[in-house]
C-alpha cells in the first residue's frame, strides 16, 4: 500500500473546489475516533470522509459500494469532539476551501456565527501526515483552536502543541527546495528528501519512468493532462506512471477505490484473527477430549469379558469348589482352559454376581463414554468447518456472517446492536446449463439446502472433510450427465479444505435423502443413499 500525498490532494482540491463553495454541511458523524463523515449539500449531496489513522489516512466522497467496505458503523452515542463539531459548524455555509503550498493539509472554511450571534468565520483543518494526522477546528479571526481530535501536549511534540485555546500554526517548515524552481541536475533516489511535494511511492513511479525535470515540474503543477488510475499495489494521478493501469473516472473514485480496498482487507484481517483466536482454542478442547475419551474407552472396554467370566463361573458351578482364588474353566468359545480370577471370601455364585454387575457398569460406561465421544466429533467438526469457512472468506461480509453465526451458538458474547448486514449473497456458477449454488458458511451452507434446493436436485459434499455445500440444480426432468456431476465434484474438492491434495472422494446425493437432525449445528446434515466420486 502507498500513502496519500500532496499530489493526490492537490488534484482531489482542484477538482471538487467548486462543489464545496456554497455547499451547506448538513450533518456530521464519527464512527470512530480516526474517521470522520461530513454530509455535504451543495449542487447534489455527497458525503465527505476523512480518515486519519496512520495506515490509511486520506479524504474522499464515498459511494455506497465504499461505505460497505469500509464497514462503517455510526454510534449511538456521539463523542465529544463530534458534538463539539455539530456545535460550531452543522448547517453551516461553506465559504472556501484550501491546500497550502506542499502541504498535506485540507482546509475547510465556514461562515459561522459565536454566542453573540457575531458572524465569524471557522476552519476544519484535516491534517494528513501518517502518524500525525489530525482534524483541528480553529477560529481564523482568533486564530484560537477551538478543539481537535487528538490533543497534542509538550511531551508528545516539542515543536508544535495542539489543544482547545491554544494558537493554531502550521507545522514546522521543511528544509527541502521548490522543484518548480530548480534547474539542477536530478537524483531519482533522493527526491522524496530534496524537494517539497515528493512522496517515496511518487519517487519510485518517476524513476521507474525516467521522467525528465520538465515533465515533474508539469506533474508537480497539475499543468499536465490528469488521468487517474490504480492497479494492484498502487495508485496515481496519471496513468503512464503506472503498470497495468486501471484507469478510473475521477480522482476521487480512485482514492476511494484504492483505500476502501486496503481497509477492507485491514477489517477482514484484524476480524478473521479475532474469529480464529476464538474457535481455534475451542476446536483443539475438543480433539483433547475425543483423545482422553478413546483412551478411557480402551480402559474400559472389558465389558465381553466380564460378561464371559460370569457366564462360565455359572456353567461351572458344580464342577468346582467355593471360597477359592481362581478356577480353571474350559472356554467353549476359543477352545482353550482359561483361568478366571476368584475372590476367595466369597462363593462362587458370588463370584458370577460381582462379575455381571462388572459388566453391567462397564458396559453403562462404555456407552456413556461413546456418547460423550460422539457429541466431541460433532463439536470438533462444527469447529473445523467454522475454521475452513473464516480461512476461505472472501469478504467481509461472509466474515460478520460467521460472527453472527458464533453469536447465535453461544462461542461469541452477543453484541447488543450488531450491525445489520445485507442478505446472504451466495456464489453462483454454471456448469453445462445447469446452474450450481456454492455455500462458503454454515449460514450460506444451510440456506442452500433449506431454501434454494429441491428435493431432485443433487447435493454434493467432499467426504470426511470441511467444505462448501455445493447444490446442482436440476429443473425440467433434465438429467445431469457424468461429465456435469465430475465438474460439480471437482468445484467441491476446490471449495474445501483439501483443495490442494492430490486425491478426495466426493460424495453426492438426492436432496430428497438429506436430513437435518433436531437441534443439530447450523449447516449439518445427514444423508442416505449416497454415491462417491474420488477426484
Amino acid at each position: 500500500m502507498i500513502s496519500f500525498d500532496y499530489l493526490t490532494l492537490n488534484a482531489f482540491f482542484e477538482e471538487n473546489k467548486d462543489f464545496f463553495k456554497g455547499a451547506r454541511l448538513q450533518k456530521i458523524q464519527q464512527p470512530t475516533r480516526r474517521d470522520f463523515l461530513l454530509t455535504i449539500r451543495g449542487y447534489e449531496t455527497r458525503k465527505l470522509y476523512i480518515n486519519i489513522d496512520p495506515q490509511v489516512y486520506h479524504v474522499c466522497f464515498v459511494s455506497d459500494e465504499t461505505y460497505s467496505k469500509r464497514n462503517i458503523t455510526i454510534p449511538q452515542k456521539p463523542p465529544m469532539f463530534c458534538m463539539l463539531l455539530r456545535k460550531h459548524l452543522e448547517g453551516f455555509r461553506i465559504v472556501e476551501v484550501k491546500v497550502p503550498p506542499y502541504e498535506r493539509i485540507f482546509e475547510i472554511y465556514f461562515e459561522s456565527y459565536n454566542e453573540l450571534n457575531e458572524k465569524i468565520k471557522l476552519c476544519l483543518a484535516v491534517e494528513l501526515m501518517g502518524k500525525y494526522s489530525n482534524v483541528i477546528l480553529y477560529n481564523c479571526d482568533t486564530n484560537l483552536i477551538i478543539g481537535c481530535a487528538h490533543n497534542v501536549g509538550a511531551e508528545k511534540s516539542r515543536d508544535r502543541e495542539l489543544s482547545g485555546t491554544l494558537p493554531y500554526v502550521y507545522p514546522p517548515q521543511q528544509s527541502k527546495a521548490d522543484i518548480l524552481r530548480y534547474f539542477g541536475v536530478l537524483n531519482y533516489d533522493s527526491l522524496n528528501d530534496d524537494f517539497m511535494g515528493f512522496s517515496k511511492a511518487f519517487q519510485q513511479q518517476l524513476k521507474r519512468n525516467t521522467v525528465s525535470l520538465e515533465k515533474i515540474k508539469d506533474y508537480i503543477s497539475l499543468n499536465s493532462k490528469i488521468s487517474p488510475a490504480l492497479n494492484d499495489k498502487e495508485f496515481s494521478v496519471y496513468s503512464e506512471l503506472l503498470d497495468s493501469p486501471t484507469v478510473s473516472d475521477s480522482v476521487n473514485d480512485m482514492i476511494d477505490n484504492y483505500f476502501s480496498s486496503w481497509q477492507e482487507k485491514i477489517i477482514m484481517r484484524a476480524l478473521r484473527l479475532k474469529l480464529k483466536n476464538i474457535v481455534y482454542p475451542l476446536y483443539k478442547k475438543q480433539k483433547t477430549l475425543i483423545s482422553k475419551l478413546s483412551a478411557q474407552l480402551d480402559k474400559k472396554d472389558n465389558a465381553s469379558k466380564y460378561k464371559k467370566y460370569a457366564d462360565l463361573i455359572v456353567a461351572n458351578l458344580y464342577n468346582n469348589e467355593d471360597y477359592v482364588s481362581s478356577v480353571t474353566v474350559h472356554d467353549w468359545e476359543s477352545g482353550e482352559d482359561i483361568v478366571i480370577p476368584l475372590d476367595k471370601d466369597s462363593t462362587l455364585k458370588e463370584n458370577s454376581q460381582r462379575y455381571y454387575m462388572l459388566y453391567s457398569k462397564s458396559k453403562s460406561a462404555v456407552e456413556k463414554l461413546v456418547s460423550l465421544r460422539a457429541e466431541a466429533h460433532e463439536l470438533c467438526d462444527y469447529y473445523d468447518g467454522i475454521l475452513y469457512a473464516i480461512e476461505s472468506a472472501s469478504s467481509l461480509l461472509s466474515l460478520y456472517e460467521i460472527l453472527y453465526e458464533c453469536e447465535d451458538a453461544g462461542i461469541v458474547k452477543k453484541q447488543e446492536n450488531r450491525p445489520k448486514t445485507k442478505d446472504v449473497n451466495i456464489e453462483e456458477t454454471d456448469i453445462n446449463g445447469f446452474k450450481v449454488y456454492i455455500g462458503k458458511n454454515n449460514k450460506q451452507n444451510d440456506l442452500i439446502v433449506s431454501k434454494l434446493s429441491s428435493s431432485d436436485d443433487l447435493w454434493f459434499h467432499t467426504h470426511n472433510c470441511p467444505g462448501s455445500h455445493i447444490l446442482l440444480k436440476v429443473t425440467d426432468n433434465k438429467t445431469p450427465d457424468d461429465g456435469t456431476i465430475l465438474e460439480c465434484c471437482k468445484l467441491a474438492k476446490k471449495h474445501s479444505s483439501a483443495s490442494e491434495s492430490t486425491k478426495i472422494g466426493v460424495i453426492y446425493t438426492k436432496r430428497k435423502y438429506l436430513k437435518k437432525p433436531p437441534k443439530s449445528n447450523l449447516g449439518y446434515v445427514t444423508y442416505k443413499n449416497e454415491q462417491e466420486v474420488i477426484v
